[in-house]
């Protein structure tokens, strides 16, 4: 009689989407291996040499031929890591702010029953380091989300996530950009269990900042829109 099978393995990939992030994505890639061994990097339309930089450092890449913003690279990432079977889905940036050290304590909170793990910058003091348009614009946002998804969150803004496969396969697509607060209110609403922890995330070193005045400019209308399509379509 041969033995029983043992309890199946978790299966754990990171996330990175990552434009124009040549000078920081090699050091990211090989800080989340050390990790996760299974780390993809969704090159959206890079000019530079983000995807020949990641590959060196480990990861596998997927490329988009056009740039089409942070939430169309998870997308593409989402979509990859649902189809090959994965459990478990860490999501990290490329430009050095999200520190990989954290990364066992969000699996640590996955394990303990939720859904969805936040990183907030809110719980420590490296929101301070923030301009105080971009404080006020998260802090505006994250109360806006608590009030219309019944959550007691800091930093709704926060790209730094794990999240059970299984729970992703309950939210709809998300948008090219601005994706944060509609993926949160959506998965408030929708009953899946959220948690925040404490990450520091301080300014980025090295490299250039995707949050220019052009998207600044835009980002409230077109998180107004994210607010407005889950509460009348994503019920």
């Amino acid at each position: 009689m041969s033995p029983s099978p043992g309890p199946k393995a978790t299966r754990v990939v990171a996330l990175i989407p990552a434009h124009n992030e040549e000078a920081t994505v090699f050091e990211v890639v090989r800080a989340v291996r050390q990790r996760i061994p299974e780390v993809v990097v969704i090159d959206d339309a890079s000019s530079d040499r983000t995807a020949q930089v990641a590959r060196e450092a480990g990861a596998v890449v997927i490329s988009h031929a056009i740039n089409r913003g942070v939430g169309a690279a998870l997308r593409t990432g989402y979509r990859y890591a649902l189809e090959r079977g994965f459990d478990v889905i860490v999501q990290i940036d490329a430009d050095g702010q999200h520190d990989p050290r954290y990364i066992p304590q969000l699996l640590e909170a996955l394990s303990e029953g939720y859904d969805l793990v936040i990183g907030s910058r809110f719980l420590n003091e490296s929101y301070r380091s923030y301009s105080w348009v971009r404080r006020a614009g998260i802090r505006f946002f994250t109360w806006l989300g608590n009030r219309l998804g019944g959550l007691r969150i800091t930093d709704i803004t926060s790209g730094y996530r794990a999240y059970k496969a299984k729970a992703l396969q309950h939210l709809g697509p998300l948008p090219d950009r601005h994706w944060a607060v509609e993926q949160t209110l959506e998965a408030a609403r929708k009953g899946l269990r959220i948690k925040e922890i404490s990450v520091e995330m301080p300014l980025r070193q090295k490299g250039r900042s995707q949050f220019d005045l052009s998207t600044f400019l835009w980002y409230p209308i077109r998180v107004a829109d994210s607010v407005l399509r889950i509460l009348l379509f994503r019920r």
